[in-house]
């Protein structure tokens, strides 16, 4: 089948197309120009003037739609993936809280069978946020579930579920280093992650391998006074290595609007994506998250005794808005942010994260409030989106 997308402002790697035109045969994108004539034979959809953009490409999510990746079912897998699907999230990689080895083994059985039987699915692998964290930055995770990297625990894990694609930890932990040097060296990405790091910490992470930071800001230290003295924290020691790559829970709430905007400006839009850290909450109805402890209040999800945020309820058309209206972000950089960027440090900018030819023809409309409008994912209409 033959679509064509017409007078749309499409965002390309090279800017900006004025009322141009996408064609979209079957799940790919075989051409991108800057013509509006119609093809013979091709289904039109008309933009209408508005922006027409890459599909979000989420990597760091725990649910949405009242049910949680920690369920580990393919009805939770489905119902939260499809939640986040009508918010412009094309591209997913459902992300665990620390878990016990059965939960894992569960979650990863369950997206290896999804990936395996439905080539056009949004998951492109799971990713397993703990649960070798410091405990004293727990935060929202489970603290019973808490240890210092364990090879006779990872190993096996890693070698049998090849759809773990990301690990985090925390890099002074003992083990860590050889924990990091490990899952590097099977293709997953080692990001540091609810830690109290110093730059000897981090330094030591990035060379074992840890080239990425989980929700930059929150769950680890920024600069710090021991008697008389100040040391770096996580924060400032990540700032110190240029290649590290950061994300950003982007509501507005768990990093303040001003400082969305100074990690954008330090960091450059390369280097950083913006996320949900979305819980069950998200795209529902529900107050109900998986975790008991937590409550949702002011528009965000906390632990019950109001001692740390747990998670958001956002979707990545808020993420969007809240990275351009609230923290002056350009709308191209943000929409990078949420596309291009994180495409690139999951290693999947070969068919995801840009609208070019030859790519899966992941797509979203957006009016000029960017208020979603429509979403496409693998070239198929995302039902209930549409509303040019």
């Amino acid at each position: 089948m033959l679509t064509q997308f017409i007078n749309a402002k499409i965002l390309t790697p090279e800017g900006w197309i004025e009322k141009g035109s996408v064609l979209v045969e079957d799940n790919k994108i075989v051409e991108v120009t800057n013509s509006n004539y119609a093809v013979i034979g091709a289904e039109l959809v008309d933009a209408k003037g508005m922006y027409l953009v890459p599909g979000g490409v989420e990597i760091h999510v725990h649910g949405g739609g009242g049910r949680d990746f920690m369920e580990g079912t393919e009805e939770a897998f489905k119902v939260a993936v499809d939640a986040h699907l009508k918010h412009g999230t094309t591209s997913i990689f459902p992300t665990l809280s620390s878990s016990t080895v059965p939960m894992i083994e569960a979650a990863a059985e369950t997206c290896t069978k999804i990936m395996n039987e439905d080539p056009n699915t949004p998951i492109l692998g799971l990713h397993l946020e703990g649960h070798y964290l410091n405990l004293a930055m727990a935060g929202g995770q489970l603290p019973e579930n808490i240890k210092d990297p364990d090879p006779a625990e990872y190993e096996p894990i890693i070698n049998k579920w090849p759809c773990i694609k990301r690990w985090d930890a925390a890099p002074e932990l003992p083990g860590a280093v050889e924990f990091g040097k490990f899952i590097t060296s099977k293709g997953v990405l080692a990001s540091i992650a609810h830690t109290q790091a110093e730059y000897k910490d981090v330094k030591a992470g990035w060379d074992a391998g840890f080239t990425h930071a989980t929700h930059f800001y929150n769950a680890m230290t920024g600069v710090h006074k021991c008697r008389e003295f100040k040391y770096e924290g996580t924060i400032e020691s990540v700032y110190l290595h240029d290649d590290m790559t950061v994300e950003l829970v982007a509501d507005g709430i768990h990093v303040p609007p001003a400082m969305l905007n100074m990690v954008y400006k330090i960091k450059g839009v390369e280097r950083t994506c913006a996320i949900t850290d979305a819980l069950a909450v998200a795209a529902s109805d529900s107050q109900t998250a998986f975790d008991p402890r937590v409550i949702i209040e002011d528009g965000v999800c906390k632990l019950s005794d109001r001692s740390a945020l747990a998670g958001s309820i956002a979707t990545m058309d808020r993420l969007i808005r809240t990275m351009v209206q609230q923290a002056n972000i350009p709308l191209r950089d943000a929409l990078r942010m949420i596309s291009e960027s994180p495409a690139k440090i999951m290693n999947v900018y070969d068919r995801k994260g840009s609208l070019e030819k030859g790519k899966d023809a992941d797509m979203m409309i957006l009016d000029e409030d960017l208020n979603l409008r429509g979403v496409w994912s693998m070239g198929k209409l995302v039902e209930g989106t549409y509303t040019l």
